[in-house]
């Protein structure tokens, strides 16, 4: 984990902070709101250019923790999401469609850092990354549709122009730009991952904090009158963490996962694709601020999270997961 990454959190609240000052300055909020997209589609190439698209396969190797993450992420999460929300944010329509946004796209990222931090399995945490990326692609139309289409104005053309703008574009650009590289640096291909790679995360976070100044700039006076609104988000919020956790843990034990695979399906179903949502909310609904509002909060929340959570799989490590798994294994095969 390199600097910027272990002070995201901080880097995102100053970026809180500085747009709440800047909103307070005339013609400020005009000038930010026209800045969100370019910061964030530049992030996003960023992320997606860091992404071994190439990893479908090597994900075969363990089609049951592959198979369990991508239900959890795909199957049980939206409809936790919409279950939250109804228990929560019923009377905060936007802020729920902005909750459904976040929880039901998986992270692409920095979730590696965590499943490292954690001692789970990077690779087969990595050779999850191509099919959250392409899942959520295909699958946040229809999740908004099936939950949402009823409560906002979502007209299909304007969802699905956001989703090629922010997603497909960015993707695409990545795609070019790593098969470029890899083409004309030949034999010297490792230079990609020695020199570009390690570049693109400090590109990525910088660029998200300033999409979040920008964000937290263009709609200050909105934040300012509800304050309230940022405490009511994150009780979902929480809710969600502590259930999915429970969970991960609970199907770890029933499917007889070891320590590593556990840990490794925890930060995948646990950690979320904020701006990545927060992208596509900005062009989607750009009379609805709060949905845009309830992404920019998501950051704040995950990463401290996502270190708990780290913290409590390591203990649970201590305390003998590996072991037992490992001695039931040994029976089953016996």
């Amino acid at each position: 984990m390199n600097v910027l990454e272990r002070f995201q959190p901080v880097l995102v609240m100053a970026g809180v902070g500085a747009g709440l000052v800047a909103a307070q300055v005339s013609g400020v909020a005009a000038l930010a709101d026209a800045l969100v997209l370019p910061f964030l589609m530049v992030m996003l190439f960023a992320a997606f250019t860091a992404i071994p698209l190439g990893g479908f396969r090597h994900a075969l190797r363990n089609r049951r923790v592959v198979g369990t993450s991508l239900g959890i992420n795909f199957v049980w999460n939206p409809l936790l999401a919409v279950v939250l929300g109804a228990v929560f944010l019923r009377d905060q329509p936007a802020l729920w469609i902005g909750l459904l946004m976040l929880l039901v796209t998986p992270c692409t990222d920095w979730y590696l850092v965590f499943t490292d931090i954690a001692n789970g399995d990077v690779p087969l945490a990595t050779s999850l990354l191509p099919y959250n990326l392409v899942l959520q692609l295909l699958l946040l139309p229809v999740y908004l549709y099936a939950f949402a289409g009823t409560t906002v104005d979502l007209p299909l053309d304007v969802l699905l122009e956001s989703i090629v703008l922010v997603l497909v574009v960015p993707l695409a650009f990545a795609v070019i730009v790593r098969r470029g590289v890899r083409r004309f640096t030949g034999s010297r291909s490792r230079w990609f991952e020695r020199r570009v790679l390690p570049a693109l995360g400090p590109i990525q976070i910088v660029f998200l904090a300033l999409a979040v100044a920008a964000m937290f700039a263009s709609q200050g006076a909105v934040i300012v009158e509800r304050p309230d609104l940022l405490a009511l988000l994150a009780l979902p919020v929480l809710a969600f963490y502590a259930i999915n956790f429970l969970v991960g843990l609970a199907v770890g034990r029933l499917l007889e996962f070891s320590y590593e695979e556990v840990a490794c399906l925890e930060c995948t179903i646990l950690s979320r694709n904020s701006p990545t949502a927060l992208a596509i909310a900005v062009v989607a609904f750009p009379n609805e601020p709060l949905i845009a509002l309830a992404l920019v909060i998501g950051p704040l929340l995950e990463l401290p999270l996502l270190s708990v959570v780290s913290a409590l799989l390591r203990r649970i490590q201590r305390r003998g997961w590996g072991a037992a798994s490992d001695g039931r294994r040994a029976r089953l095969e016996g």
